[in-house]
């Protein structure tokens, strides 16, 4: 540099304070991320090696030389090398009731009728509550494919109501005296719609399918909000080991919402929460009246409805009848009416109507309703839950109606080795169809449907690109030409799971202006072998900045 000899020596020692004030000023920030390979997931879904952070947001990537150079920060974190994603959002779930399902006996994993017993006898000796209750049997895991009956467990517990929920909580076994307590008796199948009390020889058998379950359900006493608070902190700690820092919670009440709003506001629930209320007629009049509620981690968006039930309980709703039950197609869970005024009352509300439809007519009456009150050129976001099974005549109304779709890559891997019986050849063709599901509006939030399914995002990532059991089965992948790719997996998990409640200006991808939800892993699931996808591990997980995991 050369100075002008006749500046004075004040001006000339103003310029040079100037000069290396200038040369060393760097913007302050609260942390940087830096020797990352950083998935931005933006439109582009790039790269970038380092992310400044301040106040909990992203405010730049860039390279190294370019972050480093520009900002300093009060922390900052040495990725060394290693793989940084958006926090997984879990688009489909259920969090808080499988944090309270706690203090029921787990029956998820036994291979027969006999092993749910001894596990429900062991329960028994220490069960916090007279209720004995249990989830997760699967009779398609078992030798014998039916579903059991109450007798054994009436002989063994004949003073002490018991009920056993299935693993998709469509259907249930209840004994002799949760029975009794619920008013159900022969006379009772009469008052059930939109479910069944399963009887023989003129007596229920205590199998009660979908609605019928409400029966007992209502009788079983309410554990207590500080124990429900403690199910729920330890639960989030689960999900933050796997990578989710927001899950979208399908059927909830409002209690549930002020008890999770409370926790959040205290500081003890730091998971980013969107609420899907249950449907209740009380809720659809006084929520469709103030719209939806919102904090900084706290969303009520919407309404949880079922329009039938699950394909493994033959309660999913078929066009024509199930190929292994001739003359039995399923039912419909709510009233088509009922689902239309709704629809109708719903569309100024700013709320969202996502609808669990398993089987074709299930789907068919959802995207009939829904396009008879949603204009072609609407915004608003209504979702299908599952859309499991849809006739490809009726995929058009997906697109021309701008109706998401919500799936659940695990249901087609745990479902494929019986599906086919239930469903036959040709309706396979529209079965788990995820790939044709995508192309209609060209982005698919994705989830996990946990508890039904395990509640880890590598075994979602994992079934949706590869679409294998987590033992590889079967070689070539079921139905392969529905797969996702890698990136479609990856933009589900993330943005789209955000875009699908009206939060992708908020997270879902790591760039300016977005909540710094991320997450540190061992490894690249954009490029690893497809054999170390499901060993994946979470170093680290941070919500708004914080560090949680």
């Amino acid at each position: 540099m050369i100075i002008n000899k006749f500046l004075s020596p004040v001006l000339l020692l103003l310029l040079l304070i100037t000069i290396g004030t200038s040369c060393s000023t760097k913007i302050h920030v609260t942390s940087i991320v830096h020797h990352a390979r950083i998935y931005t997931v933006d439109h582009k879904f790039s790269t970038a090696e380092a992310m400044a952070i301040k106040d909990g947001k992203i405010v730049a990537t860039g390279s190294n030389d370019h972050i480093l150079s520009k900002y300093e920060a009060d922390s900052s974190i040495d990725a060394k090398g290693k793989t940084v994603f958006p926090g997984f959002i879990d688009a489909h779930c259920h969090f808080t009731g499988y944090a309270t399902d706690r203090w029921k006996c787990d029956l998820t994993g036994t291979s027969s009728f006999d092993e749910v017993l001894q596990k429900i006898s062991e329960y028994a000796q220490s069960a916090p509550m007279q209720w004995l209750y249990g989830r997760g049997w699967d009779q398609n895991d078992w030798e014998v494919k039916q579903f059991p009956s109450k007798h054994q467990l009436d002989s063994m517990f004949p003073d002490r109501p018991v009920f056993l929920k299935r693993i998709d909580g469509h259907a249930a076994l209840a004994n002799q005296k949760a029975l009794e307590l619920a008013g159900i008796d022969a006379a009772a199948i009469s008052k059930i719609s939109g479910g069944e009390i399963e009887m023989k020889n003129g007596q229920p058998t205590g199998m009660l399918i979908d609605n019928a379950m409400s029966l007992v359900e209502k009788v079983i006493p309410e554990i207590s909000d500080e124990l429900a608070a403690k199910y729920f902190a330890a639960l989030q700690k689960e999900c933050f080991a796997v990578g989710l820092t927001s899950v979208h919670d399908c059927g909830v009440n409002e209690h549930t919402v002020e008890l999770v709003d409370r926790e959040q506001k205290a500081g003890r629930l730091k998971m980013k929460w969107f609420a899907l209320l249950t449907d209740s007629t009380q809720y659809f009049e006084r929520w469709i009246k103030k719209g939806r509620y919102k904090t900084d981690r706290l969303q009520v968006g919407g309404f949880k409805i079922y329009a039938d039930g699950a394909l493994g309980s033959r309660g999913a709703y078929l066009k024509q009848d199930y190929s292994d039950m001739q003359g039995h197609r399923g039912f419909l869970i709510c009233d088509s009416i009922q689902l239309l005024t709704l629809a109708y009352n719903a569309r100024f509300s700013g709320l969202q109507l996502c609808t669990h439809a398993i089987g074709d007519g299930g789907n068919k009456m959802v995207l009939d309703i829904y396009s008879r009150a949603l204009k072609a050129d609407n915004d608003l976001r209504w979702r299908i839950e599952h859309a499991q099974v849809v006739s490809p005549e009726d995929l058009h109304y997906f697109k021309e109606k701008k109706i998401i779709p919500s799936v659940q890559p695990t249901h087609a891997t745990s479902d494929m080795y019986w599906a086919a019986s239930r469903l036959g050849t040709t309706r396979m063709t529209g079965a788990y169809a995820y790939q044709s599901l995508l192309k209609q509006n060209n982005w698919m939030p994705l989830g996990t449907d946990f508890p039904v399914e395990d509640i880890s995002p590598f075994k979602t990532f994992y079934a949706a690109v590869f679409r294998k059991d987590a033992k590889g089965f079967p070689d070539k992948g079921f139905q392969i030409n529905e797969a996702l790719t890698r990136k479609q997996a990856i933009r589900g998990m993330t943005y789209w799971a955000a875009r699908a409640a009206f939060e992708e200006n908020e997270k879902g991808s790591l760039t300016p202006g977005r909540a710094a939800d991320f997450i540190i892993l061992d490894r690249d699931l954009m490029s690893c072998p497809e054999s170390e996808v499901l060993g994946t591990k979470v170093i680290s997980t941070y919500i708004n900045g914080e560090r949680v995991y």
